[in-house]
């Protein structure tokens, strides 16, 4: 019988039932698909002693005018910077507010609307969700601005190490977030406890905010049925997302100053770091489904393991969802919390060049991409700081990738395997296991693993087949387009 050739579309499918992704990659980890062949991420290595206290679920890298280079950290009560040498400094303002760790529910006093069910009964949907503190990082010049929505406050750090930052002079409180657009404007979101509130500084001015003749300060009220989660820039205009729907903030000038316009609907972002702005347009992490504004409106990104992904993860910690840029392979890091962790254990990733998804396991809070910095930088749940996408170091775990079912024709006959074909660019460095079954959820009997000859010697038989390559070095291994010499056999 001639070959058949294992030629499996590139990136992962896991919706729906495993019989459903027959002939596609299922089940991958620390994998990816570039220049046409299967391969493994970058590894990664703790970046000198950096060691933060506490978990860090934003960051932010930028230089200064003289071209010194800074990494900003913020935990729940902590702000950091961090040199490129390596040294860390403390400039969490003086008497900031402490967030919280993890989400927490609050079914207390005040957690839900008076009245709801009878004296003695539980209430239904009755609580509040209190979310993980994420801060809100950008530059002003060369200026490190800083917000913790627990403290509401919009501070300041000037570079000096031996300084805190500072509060920054008449900017408002009692605030969720803020941005700083193309313009030079520090755009506030949530001012005075109002969720739906956006107030700007004057231009170029962070220190002037209350609207006269003389300046371009100013406030607008978005219309949503949710609240403002982030802002972002984007090509010629700022993009405010909100938990329900998407909003662009265009500059017009005075007396205006700017417009505000909803682009899509039904899109809500899923937490506060969930969206991210690349040269393909702003991505993010909705509550079922993943969307990009690229200009004009809001659109679906369909994505190929979203029903495994958005059943898998804690929804309680969902404000710990942070994104990250990893623009030398095109792709967006999304980690999250799963099920059975109250902390960001994996990842799910899209490539937004080739349209390819993959998903694993890594336990990393925030990150940024290279740029200021050679390599991409994550920050583990532990505090550590992890330089990405060198070598080939995995901790304790293997990158892999394995198939759905495979089956001859429409899965009537048996199927007789007793030679692979090996296409990888080096040989050995993957190795090959076998799992057949006879039937959909029946009992599954692994074969191998086989370390690759040319050919490769195996036997085994079943109605449907998966096939599963582990680096077997650590090496930047490729995986082409295996064969296997299989033969009909009868229908059991």
């Amino acid at each position: 019988m001639p070959l058949i050739p294992l030629d499996i579309p590139k990136g992962a499918y896991r919706n729906g039932t495993e019989y459903m992704s027959q002939g596609r990659w299922r089940d991958v980890n620390l994998v990816r698909w570039h220049e046409d062949a299967l391969r493994p991420v970058g590894g990664w290595r703790q970046r000198q002693s950096v060691n933060l206290n506490g978990t860090a679920r934003s960051m932010m890298a930028w230089e200064d005018n003289l071209g010194n280079r800074y990494l900003s950290a913020g935990t729940h009560n902590k702000l950091y910077v961090v040199n490129a040498s390596g040294t860390t400094t403390d400039i969490t303002p003086v008497g900031l507010t402490a967030g919280r760790v993890d989400a927490g529910v609050n079914t207390g006093y005040g957690g839900a609307f008076y009245g709801r069910e009878e004296y003695g009964e539980p209430r239904q949907d009755g609580e509040t969700l209190l979310p993980a503190t994420t801060w809100s990082l950008d530059n002003w010049g060369e200026y490190l601005l800083a917000m913790s929505p627990a403290d509401g406050k919009l501070y300041e750090w000037q570079l000096n190490p031996s300084n805190n930052a500072a509060q920054v002079s008449n900017s408002p409180t009692g605030c969720s977030g803020f941005m700083v657009t193309e313009e030079r404007f520090v755009v506030c979101f949530g001012g005075g406890g109002d969720p739906r509130k956006i107030q700007w500084s004057d231009l170029e001015n962070n220190t002037v905010w209350t609207a006269a003749a003389t300046n371009q300060a100013g406030d607008l009220r978005v219309q949503t049925n949710g609240i403002i989660l982030a802002g972002l820039r984007t090509r010629g205009q700022s993009v405010i997302l909100t938990s329900e729907d998407c909003h662009t903030l265009t500059y017009a000038g005075p007396p205006f100053v700017y417009n505000l316009e909803r682009v899509g609907t039904s899109c809500g972002l899923i937490s506060a770091k969930g969206a991210i702005s690349v040269d393909a347009g702003v991505f993010w992490m909705g509550k079922r489904s993943f969307f990009v504004y690229s200009g004009g409106r809001v659109q679906d990104v369909p994505c190929e393991v979203g029903d495994y992904v958005f059943s898998d993860i804690n929804t309680d910690q969902n404000s710990k969802i942070s994104a990250v840029s990893n623009s030398a392979y095109n792709e967006i890091w999304w980690f999250y919390p799963s099920k059975g962790s109250t902390e960001c254990d994996r990842y799910v990733a899209y490539d937004y060049s080739e349209n390819i998804w993959i998903n694993g396991n890594l336990a990393r809070t925030a990150g940024v991409d290279r740029g200021v910095f050679r390599q991409p930088l994550f920050v583990g749940a532990n505090g550590v700081l992890y330089e990405h996408e060198v070598g080939y170091n995995y901790d304790n775990d293997t990158p892999f990738a394995e198939t759905g079912p495979i089956a001859i024709g429409n899965g009537d006959n048996l199927m007789n395997v007793v030679e692979l074909i090996p296409d990888e660019l080096n040989q050995g460095d993957v190795t090959a296991k076998f799992k057949t079954r006879f039937y959909p959820n029946s009992a599954e009997t692994t074969h191998g693993p086989f370390t690759m000859t040319n050919p490769t010697s195996v036997r085994f038989q079943g109605r449907q087949v998966r096939m599963r390559v582990e680096g077997n070095a650590a090496a930047d291994w490729r995986v082409g387009i295996m064969r296997m010499d299989a033969r009909q056999g009868g229908r059991r």
